[in-house]
């Protein structure tokens, strides 16, 4: 015959790992990237957000809406953007005149719709987008914030992002 005997339980105490942070000598170190790299792959990223058949359409396009958008970013933050992208791009939004007057967001894609041959103020308005859309990922949802709150009201849209107005 077998006697069971009543075991008495504990509750096992629980205890917190905190892992150890990881060593410098464990991190990896950036890889290094080229000027030409940087460049090719804001490219890429505007040539699949915009779905261009061709990288030479994703260049010429990322050109126009930079330099158009060059124009329009001033002050510390047309520094920091031109600091944040790469060097090809930093160069295209630094050789642009600040304009003499802001333009509405409607007028931002015209003038790029006239830059680009046989566009039209819809695809214009693609284009920008997909241009502008890649943009915080690259440098950053607070310089583009702050690039958003400098240009006139409509421009949030473009950048992909919705624009809450207050309520009247």
């Amino acid at each position: 015959m077998t006697t069971v005997t009543p075991h008495e339980t504990t509750t096992p105490s629980r205890r917190t790992v905190i892992p150890a942070p990881a060593r410098d000598r464990d991190r990896q170190a950036p890889v290094p990237r080229s000027p030409e790299v940087g460049w090719q792959e804001l490219v890429d990223a505007v040539r699949e957000s915009g779905q261009y058949p061709t990288r030479a359409e994703a260049e010429s396009v990322t050109r126009i809406v930079l330099s158009a958008l060059g124009g329009h970013v001033v002050g510390d933050e047309r520094v920091e953007l031109a600091r944040a992208l790469p060097e090809e791009a930093a160069r295209v939004i630094a050789s642009q005149i600040p304009a003499t007057r802001p333009l509405t967001a409607a007028e931002f894609v015209e003038s790029v719709a006239a830059r680009i041959e046989g566009s039209t103020p819809a695809t214009a308005r693609w284009d920008v987008s997909s241009v502008l859309g890649v943009l915080p990922s690259l440098v950053g949802e607070d310089l583009i914030t702050r690039i958003i709150g400098q240009l006139p009201q409509g421009y949030a849209l473009l950048f992909g992002r919705a624009e809450l107005t207050p309520a009247e």
